[in-house]
């Protein structure tokens, strides 16, 4: 706020000090509402982003899922199906655990 500006209010006494305190509790308060909106603003856009990664991230655990499970089934094809479908169901135990 300009002080030219406070200096004329206050030639009017405690009404000019009382006019220039609601001029400068008015102009801040428009700054704090401006500031809120760019705020809420900045969280919305970042909430949509932190939509798309989260999707994203269980996309990929899918697509990893689909992945073992094939290899597990081309292990069991070629006959060492015991030893490493034992490994795969412990693997699996220990995402699922993770995941959760």
């Amino acid at each position: 706020m300009p002080t030219d500006f406070i200096t004329s209010l206050t030639q009017f006494g405690v009404a000019g000090l009382m006019g220039a305190l609601w001029v400068w509790e008015r102009t801040l308060s428009r700054k704090r509402d401006r500031q809120l909106d760019e705020t809420h603003g900045r969280l919305l856009r970042e909430r949509d982003a932190m939509n798309v990664l989260i999707r994203l991230v269980r996309r990929n655990t899918e697509a990893i899922e689909r992945f073992e499970r094939t290899q597990d089934q081309l292990i069991r094809v070629l006959g060492g199906g015991e030893i490493h479908a034992e490994e795969s169901r412990t693997a699996s135990t220990a995402a699922d655990t993770i995941g959760a």
